[in-house]
């Protein structure tokens, strides 16, 4: 099966090169596509001097747009397997392999990397935890799945779910809602655990102030998105 890994970058001149060289070493058998979003910094002139296979977006459109573009690449270039991969350096890419199997055999159609089913490694802070809990109880709530880690940007989507989100992908802080895009469409998810590690460099856009609105946000779009397809599964 043809496997592209999508890692959506804004400014990560500390981590893109790391994450690059990684992928060459451990995962050869698997394509990659950067998505530049715009940054402010210098990701793009390490693109260019590496040779990176990348694309830049001609304004900002945010990690969901961002995402999609990668999805949209995907479709149009025949691949059977997505990976979303952070630029950030946190997901560990020998993984690759655990994460694309159940996928491989027909035993899921997204595969969510959970770092909160063994409990190793970078476990985020007691304050992301809450309400990552509360997210993750609201989707059960909503689709009556449950899924641990509602916000790990490190997953895998087979064709179907490629051609899905290269068309409609949300936006805005998009993970826990296309988790429930994902379970209204039929899809079948499974969580696979990873160690996930700290930010490698930079620093991260999320502060406390952003906290809140995300909690806000996320949880609106949780239940319009979940509106959107009916009360019936």
């Amino acid at each position: 099966m043809k496997v592209l890994i999508i890692i959506p970058a804004y400014n990560e001149e500390e981590n893109i090169e790391s994450l690059i060289n990684d992928i060459h070493e451990r995962c050869p058998y698997a394509d990659y596509l950067v998505v530049n979003d715009c940054s402010k910094d210098n990701t793009e002139e390490i693109l260019q001097r590496t040779g990176a296979n990348y694309m830049s977006n001609s304004v900002n459109l945010g990690i969901g747009g961002t995402v999609q573009g990668g999805y949209v690449y995907a479709l149009k270039n025949g691949y059977d397997i997505a990976v979303q991969v952070d630029g950030d350096g946190q997901h560990d890419i020998s993984y690759l392999g655990k994460m694309v199997e159940p996928i491989e055999k027909g035993e899921a159609d997204i595969v969510i990397g959970s770092r909160f089913i063994e409990k190793q490694g970078f476990q985020s802070s007691v304050g992301r935890r809450f309400g990552i809990n509360f997210l993750s109880g609201l989707i059960r709530f909503c689709t009556g799945i449950q899924i641990k880690d509602v916000t790990s940007g490190f997953r895998a989507v087979n064709r179907k779910f490629i051609e899905i989100y290269a068309h409609s992908y949300p936006q805005d802080y998009p993970e826990p809602e296309a988790i429930v895009a994902g379970v209204m469409q039929g899809g079948r998810i499974k969580e696979v655990p990873v160690i996930m590690r700290e930010r490698a460099g930079g620093t991260s856009s999320i502060n406390i102030w952003r906290s809140v609105y995300y909690m806000i946000k996320v949880s609106l779009a949780i239940i319009i998105c979940r509106i959107s397809f009916g009360f019936r599964r």
